[in-house]
This record gives structure tokens, sequence and C-alpha cells, in this order.
């Protein structure tokens, strides 16, 4: 893992794989090396111009990628729905899943189904799509992966009991804070891989659930969480850090690459900058509630129903 690099990926030639948000920043490049290095990507983004835009990018950085774009609004059980039934027609499997798409500390809104916003798209509409998508993940040859992407600012955000045993809670608007609800959908993030790989495991299946992070990255989603903030002491904090502190999506994508890529990613795994913030792949610190097995299951439970994906073939 020392010096791990996009040069270190193992060929990719036969395998297909699916990166949401992938239009910019981490998911453009986490995409992008995969194709390099031989893989059918499929591009998810919500927005078809800049989707499309990408995948031509793309093909001129990597010229005989196979890239597509399909269209996929993580803010829309709907067009989550339409995805996977898009891909499953032009595609018998799927080798590898990378959940990156994300919004960050918005204002409260709520998603097309009534969730509150972050929590929807950066768990719910996540939640959905594996689900989904996992016939054709299982279809796949041994070796299939999902990788979650979530954030050190998940330390942020705690689900407690009454969130998990109450879905209507995890939506409510009184008491709204952007910072910690983004940190809860992180948590869920961690939370969601911590029991798929446990119930993948008690299935004897073959499938890895592991998670990463990109550490402090300058992406659009900390330009966008800059812009919120204002034009207040935050936002010019926030600003310079992207300016001088973050490192580029190029090196923010090496834990997401490592984690779907590496020989020996273990199950649960979560991968991030070795120095927390930035630097080569190495396994992360996680707050210890993303690893508690009662909280998986009762944000297991709450997720299915309100997204109203089963994953009947999983057992608890």
């Amino acid at each position: 893992m020392p010096g791990w690099n996009a040069t270190n990926i193992p060929d990719q030639s036969g395998r297909t794989a699916v990166v949401t948000g992938a239009n910019s920043g981490i998911g453009y490049v986490a995409a992008r090396e995969l194709a390099r290095r031989g893989a059918r990507v499929v591009l998810a983004c919500r927005s078809a111009a800049r989707g499309r835009a990408a995948q031509v990018r793309m093909r001129s950085e990597v010229p005989g990628a196979e890239v597509e774009f399909a269209a996929l609004d993580l803010a829309d059980l709907a067009s989550v729905r339409e995805f996977a039934k898009g891909y499953g027609q032009r595609h018998a499997s799927l080798d590898l899943l990378v959940n990156n798409a994300g919004v960050m500390a918005l204002p409260y809104g709520r998603t097309a189904d009534g969730f509150e916003t972050q929590f929807g798209v950066n768990h719910l509409g996540h939640f959905a799509l594996t689900g989904l998508l996992l016939p054709r993940l299982r279809a796949a040859a041994p070796g299939a992966r999902i990788v979650n992407v979530s954030s050190g600012f998940h330390v942020l955000g705690k689900l407690v009991p009454g969130d998990l045993d109450d879905p209507g809670a995890l939506s409510a608007e009184p008491g709204y804070r952007r910072w910690v609800a983004y940190g809860r959908s992180k948590t869920a993030n961690l939370l969601f891989t911590h029991e798929l790989a446990r119930r993948f495991g008690a299935a004897g299946s073959s499938i890895v659930a592991a998670a990463a992070h990109p550490g402090y990255a300058s992406t659009n989603l900390h330009a966008g969480a800059a812009g919120q903030e204002g034009r207040g002491l935050a936002s010019r904090v926030m600003a310079l850090g992207n300016t001088v502190i973050a490192q580029p999506a190029s090196s923010g994508a090496l834990p997401t690459l490592y984690a779907a890529t590496a020989p020996g990613v273990r199950p649960d795994a979560f991968v991030g900058p070795r120095l927390g913030w930035r630097g080569a792949p190495a396994p992360s610190w996680r707050a210890r509630w993303t690893l508690d097995d009662t909280a998986g299951e009762r944000l297991w439970a709450a997720s299915e129903q309100l997204t109203r994906v089963s994953y009947a073939s999983l057992p608890r």
C-alpha cells in the first residue's frame, strides 16, 4: 500500500463498472482510471449535459475507452429504478459499483420522495441503487465489489436510536444543522457498508463491500459547501483550505480506486489518505459507532422501509 497510485491498478479488461457522480471530481478521475485500465465504465450522472461532456472528455483523454453515459438522479427514486432497469437491459452483470455521488452541507431541503436532501441523496439513493443492481453484481464473476464513498466528516453526525427506530425522524426539519446532517449521511454510508459486508458474509457471497474517503480534496463538492457558507469567515477559511491544503482530485480518488481494485481488500475496509487529509491510500480511522451491528440492522430496516427496496436474497 505505501506509495500506491493509479499505475498500480490491476488490469480491468472484461470488467464493467458503474460510477455515480462521474462527471467531475473524484468520480470522474475514478471512472477515467478504471477505463484506462480496460474497464467498461458507465458514467451515472444527474445532468445529461455534464454527463455527456464527461464522456466526450474521457474518450479524448483515454483513446479507445469503453465509456457510456446513463442518467441517474439519486434524489428521485423513480430515476434510480429507471437507471437500474436500463442497466439490466444493456448488461448481464456488474463487477464494480462505486457509490460516489453526493451533496455536502446544503440548506434544508427535501428530495422528490420527501427525504432530507443530504440523507436522501448520500445514503438512501445509493442504498436503493445497490439493492436494485444486486442481481447483476451476483451474476458477475467472483471478485465483484461495492465501494461506498464516505467522509472523515462522518464524526460530525452519529445516528441515534431515535433516528433509526423512527424513519420519519431522518427527514425532520426542526433543529436541522447542515454539517450534522452531512455527518449523519456519511455515518450512514459506513453503517451501510458494515451491514452489507456482514450480510454478504452470512450468505457466503464473494462480493466485497468496502468504503473509502478522499481526505481533503479540491472538488466541486467542497466548492459548493464553501459557497453555501456565504461571505463570512467560514467561507473564506474553506476557500483558503481548498487552495492551500487540499490535494487535487487525482490524488483524492486514489483511496476509492484502491478499495475498488487492489488485491486483498477486506470486507468492510475503510480506506483513506495516509495522513488523514492527504497522502497515499491507507487504512482509515472510523468512529466506533460505524461498526455497531445493532445500528447497522436498524438503519437497514429503516432504509428498506423508506425506499421500498428489499434485499430479500441476503440473510439477516
